[in-house]
């Protein structure tokens, strides 16, 4: 197993080496080199899977019958897109897959590399092609980080087969991912590991007592094995480097076993997965938006907990519960756009700690409140009327009239004040003529919403005066 290797360094992917005795040699050097580094490489490096029978989870590409694994076992090779989070296995995947189909491996970093580090690639792979009859897998981490003009340099060669491309991402690389680039491309879905998977992984690392902690380790205790399965949130690294963290910490304490309390204090913190700039952020939000909307206090408490935790700003936080007060509960409740305007002001005056209070007493508020949508959706359509074309010229009659001379225009003429008519009220027309989709307001909603349509529906239908 490999090294780490930097951005514009390759590797030989088969088992066996290739064509060439100068080849030989940097292979067989590069070989012993990676070995000695190997052993002092953390945990996670030194259990990456060698083959792909020893891969584990992302069943529905990667079990027998599974489309990829189908794929490579027949040699049959294209360009795609990783997009999964971390820790689920991606740049795993990419170098088995390389070995499997005896492919030259070349690991990029977006981070790190650049058009000329493209070009190097692909004049590597020209001359594996040309010297050794050898095809290259061009493997780049974090692919969403490479800019337009960087991913326009690799189109010509994706679409000539002169490499295959693979690349890694944590983001969705529908909205990261240039569409040219995407079009040659396919797209891999890789999900969080289950639990399944991740004990299969731990189990793993803990009986090998080659690359794993197997005669290395005090013993784990069975509750301190699930207490690591059920915090990695899905990662293998995360879980991985918890083990070897809590085997370093028994070893530096003496202690005789690993229970759940001493793998506690070797983490010293939970690790949530956030990216307030990523798909986390979006994701996140997204839930907890929908919580709310969907009158589930717990639920919306919960990813206002993982976002406070992973430090997203409370402001932003505070933006959205108030526009949820009048996008979700509107009329049905007309306290709750206070209370979040309030809980807002919280934020601004207080600052956290203390703002996460108000930031969650309007959580819960706006989770049970009654729900209505009614004023999102008046509005949607007279703003679809306007945009269709319909008469916006103001009345006469409710125009302004406070300037000299504007009787002799018929301003204000025929207008009739309401509140000189009982109950405040008399019908009349205010919108121009020919304006369509009216009425715009239907009142539906729970709550006081409903009161307040059937106060107006009672008040048309007796108004006086008409």
């Amino acid at each position: 197993m490999g090294a780490p290797r930097g951005p514009r360094e390759t590797e030989a992917a088969g088992t066996a080496a290739l064509p060439g005795s100068g080849h030989v040699a940097a292979d067989l050097f590069a070989h012993a080199a990676a070995a000695q580094v190997s052993a002092e490489a953390p945990l996670a490096a030194r259990m990456r899977p060698r083959t792909l029978d020893e891969f584990v989870g992302q069943a529905h590409l990667m079990a027998p019958g599974g489309p990829l694994r189908v794929a490579l076992d027949q040699n049959h090779m294209f360009s795609v897109i990783l997009w999964g989070p971390p820790g689920s296995g991606k740049t795993t995947l990419a170098r088995l897959a390389a070995a499997h189909t005896r492919r030259h491996f070349v690991p990029l970093s977006a981070v790190l590399a650049g058009v000329r580090e493209i070009r190097d690639a692909v004049e590597a792979a020209r001359e594996q092609r040309g010297l050794y009859q050898t095809r290259t897998l061009v493997f780049i981490d974090e692919i969403h980080r490479f800019n337009k003009a960087q991913q326009d340099a690799l189109l010509p060669h994706v679409e000539e087969g002169t490499i295959a491309l693979w690349g890694a991402t944590t983001e969705n690389p529908y909205f990261s991912v240039t569409a040219p680039l995407l079009s040659r491309m396919q797209v891999l879905h890789l999900q969080p590991l289950e639990a399944g998977a991740i004990r299969t992984i731990v189990q793993r690392a803990l009986d090998d007592p080659a690359r794993g902690l197997a005669g290395h380790s005090a013993p784990f205790s069975p509750e301190a094995v699930d207490f690591v399965v059920a915090r990695s949130g899905g990662d293998a690294r995360v879980a991985l480097n918890w083990l070897e963290a809590a085997a370093a910490y028994a070893a530096q304490t003496r202690a005789a076993a690993i229970d759940t309390a001493l793998v506690e204090r070797a983490m010293m913190e939970r690790r949530v997965q956030y990216d307030r700039a990523g798909d986390e952020h979006f994701d996140t939000i997204s839930a907890f938006i929908k919580s709310v909307r969907g009158s589930d206090p717990d639920a919306a408490l919960y990813w206002l907990a993982k976002m406070l935790g992973a430090g997203e700003a409370p402001e932003f936080i505070a933006r959205r519960i108030v526009i949820l007060a009048s996008e979700d509960v509107g009329n049905a409740d007309p306290q709750a756009l206070p209370l979040a305007i309030a809980a807002a002001s919280a934020v601004e005056r207080l600052g956290l700690p203390e703002a996460r209070y108000a930031l969650a007493q309007a959580t819960i508020y706006l989770a049970c409140a009654p729900k209505s949508n009614a004023a999102g959706r008046a509005l949607a359509a007279a703003t679809a009327s306007v945009e269709a074309g319909s008469n916006t010229a103001v009345p006469l009659h409710v125009r302004n009239p406070a300037f000299r001379g504007a009787a002799a225009f018929g301003y204000g003429e025929g207008y009739r004040y309401p509140h000189d008519f009982p109950e405040n009220y008399v019908k009349q027309d205010y919108l121009p003529n020919g304006v369509s989709g009216r009425p715009f307001y239907n009142g539906r909603g729970a709550g006081q919403e409903a009161a307040l349509w059937e106060m107006l529906r009672k008040r048309r239908g007796e108004g006086r005066g008409a």
